[in-house]
C-alpha cells in the first residue's frame, strides 16, 4: 500500500464509546483493561458463584436466597446481587404484593454462566475425597518442612 492508499491516522484509530472502551478490541480476560475481567471476578467470587448456582435452581426471594447461600451476610448478598444484575446475569423483579417482595432470577446470559459454574461445583464435589487427601498430604509435608527449619 502506498502512502496515498493508506487511510489517515484518524481513520486508523477507532473512537472509544462513551465508556472509554474500544468496541473493536477483542475480549481478552488476561488484558488488564478488559471488561470481561471484572465480570469474571463478580461471577466467580465466593458469593457470586454461590448466588448464581442457587439461582440456577430457580427464582428466589431475597430471604430464601440468603438461607440457601449459608454464611453470606445480608449486606454482602445485596451487593453481590446488585453487581450480578449490573453485569446482566441476574434479573431483579419487585412483586406487587403487600408488603412488596423482591424476586431474583437468572437472565439468559446468567443461566449460561450459572450452568458452567454449577458443572464446576459438581465436579469439585465429586472429587472431595481426593481433595481432602491432597490437602492432608500437603499439610503433612509442610508441617515437616517447618519443624525441620
Amino acid at each position: 500500500m502506498t502512502s496515498t492508499d493508506s487511510p489517515s491516522r484518524a481513520a486508523q484509530t477507532p473512537d472509544p464509546n462513551a465508556d472509554g472502551v474500544d468496541p473493536t478490541l477483542e475480549a481478552d480476560v488476561f488484558a488488564r483493561g478488559c471488561n470481561s475481567r471484572a465480570a469474571l471476578q463478580n461471577a466467580t467470587g465466593r458469593w457470586g458463584a454461590l448466588a448464581l448456582a442457587a439461582l440456577n435452581e430457580g427464582p428466589y426471594r431475597f430471604s430464601a436466597l440468603r438461607r440457601r447461600v449459608d454464611g453470606v451476610s445480608e449486606r454482602m448478598l445485596s451487593q453481590t446481587l446488585q453487581t450480578l444484575e449490573r453485569d446482566g446475569l441476574v434479573h431483579r423483579e419487585v412483586l406487587e404484593t403487600i408488603p412488596p417482595k423482591v424476586e431474583y432470577s437468572l437472565t439468559e446470559l446468567g443461566a449460561d454462566v450459572a450452568a458452567k459454574i454449577t458443572a464446576l461445583i459438581e465436579l469439585l464435589e465429586s472429587q472431595v475425597p481426593k481433595i481432602v487427601a491432597s490437602q492432608a498430604s500437603y499439610d503433612a509435608r509442610n508441617q515437616l518442612s517447618l519443624s525441620e527449619s
